[in-house]
C-alpha cells in the first residue's frame, strides 16, 4: 500500500528552525489537500496545519500560528512544514497524511494515508 514518508526530524535548540518534507512514491500528492499531525508522549495526536492542493490555503492550529508554515513544490511531488522559533513543547512525532479533499479547512477530519512520523526534539 502506498504510503507517504516524512524526513527532516532531528533534535534541535529551543528558538531553532526545522524543515520537514513528506513524500509519497507512487502517488501524485498535487491534488490533495495535506495536513501536519504531531503526537507527544502522553498526549493525543492534534493536527498542526493542513495545506490545499495548490498551496493556496492553510489552516493553523493556534498553538504554531506565526511560527510554523508549510508550502509544497509539485514538482517534486513533495510537501514541506517550515517550523521557526521551536519551543520544548513542540517536541513530538510529527505526521504527514493526505485527505481526500483538495481544500479540506479542518484539523480533525479523518486521513486517507499516513506517513511514518519522524522525531523532532527541542531542547530547552
Amino acid at each position: 500500500q502506498v504510503q507517504l514518508a516524512e524526513s527532516g526530524g532531528d533534535l534541535v535548540e529551543s528558538g531553532g528552525s526545522l524543515r520537514l518534507s513528506c513524500t509519497a512514491p507512487g502517488l501524485t500528492l498535487d491534488y490533495y489537500t495535506i495536513t501536519w499531525f504531531r503526537q507527544a508522549p502522553g498526549k493525543e495526536r492534534e493536527g498542526v496545519l493542513c495545506i490545499s492542493c495548490c498551496g493556496g490555503s492553510i489552516l493553523y492550529a493556534d498553538s504554531v500560528k506565526c511560527r510554523f508554515t508549510a508550502s509544497r513544490d509539485n514538482a517534486k511531488n513533495t510537501v514541506y512544514l517550515q517550523m521557526n522559533s521551536l519551543k520544548p513543547e513542540d517536541t513530538a512525532v510529527y505526521y504527514c497524511a493526505k485527505d481526500t479533499l483538495s481544500n479540506s479547512r479542518s484539523l480533525s477530519r479523518p486521513q486517507e494515508l499516513w506517513g511514518q512520523g519522524t522525531q523532532i526534539t527541542v531542547s530547552s
